[in-house]
């Protein structure tokens, strides 16, 4: 009899979850399937695996990653870190719990070389096509070999989509943006905030990529940021340099209007205003179709794809919890493929997805949704072996990161919190995020200065 064949697209967090998953089994002296992970960059990390190209790679790839120079994480480590790899166990000694994006991904392919998962992945590869063969059971995937310039076809058992929803920007018209004389670009394609100085920007969004790259900017020497809103105003208080007005209305050279009766001239516009979901490699009846929120429809746990369960989805909600998410995600899925776990019939599946949308589609507030996505992850964790942490205390972090952000937007980063992993409080950063302008993992992890007594030099 021939070995079950998993199919996994994207070696991001999610798909290197799903990989990290099979390999604790298999330490664990269970006999796994036959796994191939397919990434179509040259390294793993997904959107934590910066690049300097925007628009298409080297091989005319579409460019995946939206990972920018001086992007620090937006919510703590405590939040994120996984419950069978701490931070401690990684660096070694306690770092701040807010570090930048060279350290977080440091501490990704640590886990990930510690399980030796590269032995898994085709790198350079992109998945085309998707057939599924219903009298096999069987997926078909056509991949191209970007390297080789070879397209090929194998088969699986099982499907899983790990691409991601952050990749494909949302680019919607203004009139006489198309006039518009300078800098006009989407929050996909923004490297950094060093073009930006002295530059009078416009944010066109309201949400965290409109929020971080603004405040960004403004700490790299933006002469002034405005965020416009469509809806609701991310609403915190601003220092003198940024502010929020509502939505654009058009454009008549470098001026734009609002809808409020304002009009300002701007050197750039960055289009903050998100991203669609998009699996060109899959067919009409297998895609899954939503927008970006807690609980997308169709996918029972928010993983099977209900019309055919040996469809896997990692990854597609929106996100408060992250990295440990995945991991939820990752082991229930892999004891479903390995015939641990038993989905229940399609009328049932199809119950539970709706009482899941539907509170989904009730909730009011950020802490709201805090609490849905806890409730969600802690329904995960009573289906599988993946160790368990306490979410109830990771999501009241998540509360008290967003009272932070609201009472100052620009200090909210300098705070710590106490891993519910290991017990070990954060160090505070040896700098001020706002003093900080090097995000190398070097400066980071460098000590912090002692202060001499007085009257000694230091």
């Amino acid at each position: 009899m021939s070995k079950t064949r998993i199919g996994i697209i994207g070696a991001g967090p999610s798909g290197l979850a799903q990989l990290r998953a099979f390999e604790a089994a298999k330490k664990e002296g269970h006999d796994i399937p036959e796994i191939v992970c397919f990434e179509k960059q040259e390294s793993w990390g997904g959107m934590w695996n910066y690049t300097w190209r925007t628009g298409v790679g080297k091989h005319g790839e579409p460019v995946h990653g939206s990972m920018y120079k001086y992007l620090w994480s937006n919510g703590p480590k405590e939040c994120l870190e996984f419950s069978d790899y701490s931070f401690d166990e990684h660096f070694k000694k306690p770092i701040s719990s807010f570090p930048p994006r060279p350290v977080l991904f440091d501490y990704i392919q640590g886990r990930m070389e510690k399980s030796d998962l590269k032995k898994y992945i085709r790198f350079n590869t992109v998945a085309r096509w998707t057939d599924y063969d219903p009298d096999t059971k069987k997926f078909s995937l056509v991949l191209d070999d970007l390297s080789q310039d070879r397209t090929y076809t194998e088969e699986f058992d099982y499907l899983i989509v790990a691409s991601g929803h952050f990749s494909t920007p949302n680019m919607p018209y203004f009139e006489g943006i198309e006039n518009f004389p300078g800098t006009v670009l989407h929050a996909h394609d923004f490297r950094g905030a060093d073009q930006f100085k002295d530059q009078k920007l416009l944010l066109i969004g309201s949400s965290y990529s409109a929020e971080d790259i603004g405040v960004q900017c403004y700490k790299h020497g933006a002469a002034s940021v405005t965020l416009s809103y469509r809806n609701n105003p991310i609403g915190v208080e601003w220092p003198e340099g940024i502010r929020e007005w509502p939505l654009v209305t058009h454009f008549e050279d470098n001026k734009a209007f609002f809808k409020n009766g304002a009009s300002e001239e701007f050197d750039a516009v960055i289009l903050c205003t998100g991203y669609q979901y998009k699996f060109p490699f899959l067919p009409d009846a297998l895609r899954l179709k939503t927008s970006n929120n807690l609980y997308p429809d169709n996918i029972y746990k928010g993983i099977f794809f209900n019309a055919l369960p040996q469809l896997i989805y990692l990854g597609m909600q929106d996100q408060y919890y992250t990295f440990n998410m995945f991991d939820a995600q990752a082991w229930v899925a892999r004891d479903y493929m390995m015939g641990r776990y038993q989905l229940p019939g399609k009328e049932e599946r199809r119950k539970d997805i709706d009482h899941w949308v539907e509170r989904n589609n009730s909730l009011e507030s950020a802490y709201e949704e805090v609490d849905f996505q806890s409730d969600y992850i802690k329904d995960l964790l009573e289906l599988s072996d993946y160790p368990p942490f306490n979410v109830d205390e990771v999501g009241e972090m998540f509360k008290q990161w967003l009272r932070d952000k609201e009472e100052n937007i620009l200090t909210y980063r300098d705070k710590t919190f106490r891993s519910v992993v290991t017990g070990t409080m954060a160090a505070e950063h040896h700098t001020p995020w706002m003093d900080e302008l090097d995000d190398s993992k070097e400066r980071f992890l460098k000590p912090k200065r002692k202060q001499a007594p007085v009257g000694q030099p230091v």
